[in-house]
């Protein structure tokens, strides 16, 4: 048998799709499963998009440049532009395969064996997946679900900070917590980067999506980090174009860009395709834009609402993106979400969730969470509430809980 690394023997399973070989198992039995676990919305992705793929006339799928297409890198500078980074250009942009590649680059760009990057938890999951290929060390800076997944003062990231630390990363707003950060705290961000000379890494992927009038605010909008900040971006969210795979990583620090662009050219191009879509969706995408942040709302007020008209649930509000999280009344998160796929189902029918242990660099921070995200229709969000109050009591009596 041939030997496998220390790396893949220690790479975390995804807590987002572990679960899937008990799903298929689940419907092959013929029952319905409702997808809470994964960020893929129900939502059409724009038509120019489809149209752009369906009526191009390409006789050669060529690669494309190592650094994106020049016709979708401008598309993006005057997206980047319209919110108001106009110094910005398309030598800013390294055009990468989904926002998980542009993390990737950022990470293995920055840091070396042993370096260490501080990130605020709950965090996305794939942040433990990227930073232990690199052998990268995550300090993790906690925020409780009793305060709304606030986040402790700023200042707590400087007490984190060790030779050893190359970067901060945040997600605004944050997947999984929604939470949003505010002006305040970012520049308390940029202060500390500037003063230990580390780099602040913003996922804002979810930027278009934030609720009750309020505004996301960019890295971008802190010009003193120039040299110190990074930028992830994706149409994954914004468009609906998950399997597209598009993203880009986006510095004004040339050194990193530069840099960067060694990585991207050894994995040769970005999706062709991927960027012909995403080109088309950023045209007039203003009113698709509004329409969808306008159903997020909705399913998110109607989500909450009824979780936590469940007993014994506890589920903040999020501020942004399209997930939440709630503290369930079980023993442990990850044998109830197997659980719900394996043993239970109310007529035909059942749930998936993502337990939230892999949200966290401790995962008994999670074992009571679960991750839900909103993507899907009112109607299949209130059947799958239904669901989740069943599946607890049935879950009670035979655990004795």
């Amino acid at each position: 048998m041939p030997k496998i690394s220390h790396r893949a023997e220690n790479m975390p399973a995804s807590p987002v799709r572990k679960l899937v070989p008990f799903a298929i198992k689940a419907k092959q039995k013929g029952l319905k499963v409702y997808h809470l676990n994964i960020g893929q919305p129900d939502i059409e992705t724009p038509e120019t998009a489809l149209n752009a793929v369906k009526n191009n006339h390409l006789k050669i799928f060529e690669y494309a440049l190592s650094e994106g297409n020049i016709e979708y890198r401008t598309a993006l500078n005057t997206y980047y532009h319209s919110l108001g980074f106009t110094d910005l250009t398309t030598d800013n942009f390294i055009v990468t395969n989904g926002g998980s590649e542009a993390l990737n680059f950022a990470i293995s760009t920055l840091c070396d064996d042993g370096d260490e990057v501080i990130i605020p938890e709950p965090y996305y999951a794939n942040y433990n997946g990227f930073t232990n290929t690199f052998n990268v060390k995550v300090v993790a800076v906690p925020s409780t679900i009793d305060t709304g997944f606030s986040l402790p003062p700023v200042e707590e990231f400087e007490k984190k900070i060790t030779p050893k630390t190359r970067a901060i990363i945040i997600c605004n707003p944050g997947n999984p917590s929604g939470y949003l950060y505010t002006r305040e705290e970012l520049q308390k961000l940029a202060e500390i980067a500037l003063k230990h000379d580390i780099v602040v890494i913003s996922d804002e992927v979810y930027r278009e999506y934030v609720y009750d009038g309020k505004q996301q605010i960019s890295m971008l909008a802190f010009p003193e980090i120039a040299e110190n900040c990074i930028i992830i971006d994706s149409e994954s969210k914004r468009y609906s174009m998950c399997g597209a795979r598009i993203g880009c990583l986006i510095t004004r620090s040339k050194k990193i860009h530069d840099a960067a662009m060694l990585f991207a050219q050894a994995r040769l191009s970005p999706v062709l395709l991927g960027q012909i879509a995403a080109t088309a969706a950023h045209q007039n995408d203003s009113a698709y834009i509004m329409k969808v942040r306008e159903e997020y709302t909705h399913r998110r007020n109607v989500l909450v609402d009824l979780l936590n008209g469940i007993p014994g649930v506890i589920c903040p509000k999020p501020k942004g993106a399209f997930y939440c999280v709630a503290e369930l009344p079980v023993d442990d998160s990850d044998r109830f979400a197997q659980w719900l796929l394996e043993h239970y189902s109310h007529n035909g029918e059942t749930i998936m969730v993502a337990p939230m242990s892999g949200f966290y660099s401790n995962p008994k921070l999670g074992k009571k969470q679960v991750r839900i995200a909103y993507v899907l229709k009112e109607a299949d969000l209130r059947r799958s509430v239904e669901l989740l109050n069943d599946a607890l009591q049935k879950y009670k009596i035979e655990f004795n809980l």
